[in-house]
């Protein structure tokens, strides 16, 4: 197989040996990867895989066809459309998952899509669903909504029945995820216009969320998702008893195979349906050859985006 392979903070594109299934694992040929900030972090060299996947090649998310198979597999059988979340590897011509973090890849939904919808559904999901139990006509706020989470984020909130803000600070992209669901795109510190908030979906870090929490609902809840605006901040800690606020953060990657095989299973049974009956969208801004992946980073950190930047199986 061919990879993407950081060294030294570069990317390059070479040969290496094609991974061999565990018993439970699927081999995949990758269509498309999607690509993450988590992987620009990696590749300075702050975010290593967990034990157990590739140190050197990136990619937590792709798509692709089922190749082999481990001897205790039962869910899948070489040549099906699988797409998943995994702990690296993702970014090259083949590679590896658990059968039980894998989903099937809707009839309809191009290889593109795919590769760019399981990191960051299954990230909004988590956060919104199953970290700050979201409840049907609560009042959201999604910060930084124009990248790939805050796409999926604002789509599933909004089909869960909530009131959804979000904040875009480009104002080219708020009529855009307005378009996803939003029934108020502010600018960011503006936050306070449509407050209180019941859940807060925090994707950018201390600036943002400093402006947040004096808007927080009466046991609200901010799940912190992304800190690529910076990771310190001070809080006025009086706020959050006054209105037993709770704040929390959650990562995906580093979790046990069991808890990944249970939010896949969740993904699976509420969010699938949906997306095979076309009420979410996997907004793409962007593909890359696999094999141009320095510059599909280049393009991802320069910003401004909408959607997904995906790289692309030749």
């Amino acid at each position: 197989m061919h990879a993407v392979v950081i060294r030294e903070g570069q990317l390059y594109w070479e040969e290496r040996d094609d991974p061999v299934p565990g018993d439970t694992e699927l081999l995949v040929a990758v269509r498309a990867a999607g690509l993450n900030a988590a992987d620009l972090v990696q590749r300075a060299g702050f975010y290593p895989a967990p034990p157990g996947w590739p140190v050197d090649i990136p990619g937590m998310e792709f798509a692709g066809e089922v190749v082999a198979v481990g001897r205790q597999v039962t869910l899948f059988v070489p040549g099906d459309r699988v797409m998943a979340v995994v702990g690296g590897g993702a970014q090259a011509t083949m590679a590896y998952v658990d059968e039980s973090h894998a989903l099937p890849v809707p009839a309809g939904l191009s290889w593109v899509e795919a590769g760019g919808f399981p990191e960051v559904f299954t990230t909004g999901y988590d956060g919104l669903f199953r970290q700050a139990e979201l409840q049907m006509g609560e009042r959201v706020l999604v910060s930084g909504a124009a990248g790939g989470v805050g796409t999926a984020a604002v789509q599933l909130a909004a089909q869960a029945g909530a009131t959804v803000t979000a904040t875009v600070r480009n104002p080219d992209r708020r009529a855009a995820v307005a378009a996803l669901g939003a029934d108020v795109v502010l600018e960011p510190g503006d936050e306070g216009a449509q407050a209180p908030y019941d859940v807060v979906l925090e994707l950018v870090g201390a600036p943002s969320l400093t402006s947040v929490l004096p808007h927080m609902a009466t046991w609200g809840r901010v799940v912190v998702i992304g800190v690529g605006g910076g990771g310190r901040m001070e809080i006025e800690l009086m706020q959050l008893m006054q209105r037993r606020v709770r704040i929390g953060g959650s990562t995906l990657r580093a979790r046990s195979r069991r808890e990944k095989a249970d939010v896949a299973a969740d993904i699976a049974a509420h969010v699938l349906p949906a997306l095979r009956a076309g009420r979410l969208q996997v907004p793409v801004h962007e593909t890359f050859p696999l094999a141009e992946a320095q510059a599909a980073y280049e393009h991802f950190a320069a910003g401004a985006k909408f959607g997904k930047v995906v790289l692309v199986a030749a």
